[in-house]
């Protein structure tokens, strides 16, 4: 199928798997980046969460974070948080030897991940008018509290049928 082909085809209903076949095709272009920098998606999520953080975060909620948005256990980001430290990315905040910081090397590779990724979507959605990425922001921000509400509620469920 060509792409005037593909674009002239009645558009698929929006559906989960619509839309994680936009993921994962998004997504293995930005791994595609960020494998010639030498950090994982996880890493990359990771950095940015502390980036987030005002530039300084507890481990604790550090991991609590990149669990939450990569929706995985607290051990893999408690990993990721060790990779990161061994690597010289991240360091301990000498105002508050609690809490984690993006070293040198690390705003750097953050700044340089960041700007391709930024390339990867202004190609990715050049062209879409601006009120078809606003609804699409809309029901997928509609979609993903849906589906954390559901998450939360079978976590909890797990917790009290112990």
């Amino acid at each position: 199928m060509t792409a005037t082909t593909a674009t002239t085809a009645t558009p698929p209903t929006t559906n989960g798997r619509v839309i994680a076949l936009a993921h994962y095709a998004a997504r293995a272009l930005l791994e595609g980046a960020l494998t010639r920098h030498g950090v994982t998606f996880e890493q990359s999520v990771t950095l940015r969460a502390v980036v987030l953080a005002d530039g300084s975060v507890g481990k604790d909620a550090l991991a609590g974070d990149v669990t939450n948005s990569l929706k995985t256990d607290e051990s893999v980001a408690l990993r990721v948080i060790d990779e990161l430290t061994a690597s010289e990315l991240l360091e301990a905040d000498p105002a508050e030897t609690s809490r984690l910081r993006l070293t040198d090397a690390g705003k750097e590779l953050y700044e340089t991940t960041s700007a391709e990724s930024a390339e990867i979507a202004a190609r990715l959605y050049s062209g879409i008018p601006a009120e078809d990425l606003a609804a699409t922001g809309r029901v997928l921000t509609l979609v993903a509290a849906r589906a954390n509400a559901e998450l939360a509620a079978a976590r909890l469920n797990r917790i009290t049928a112990v």
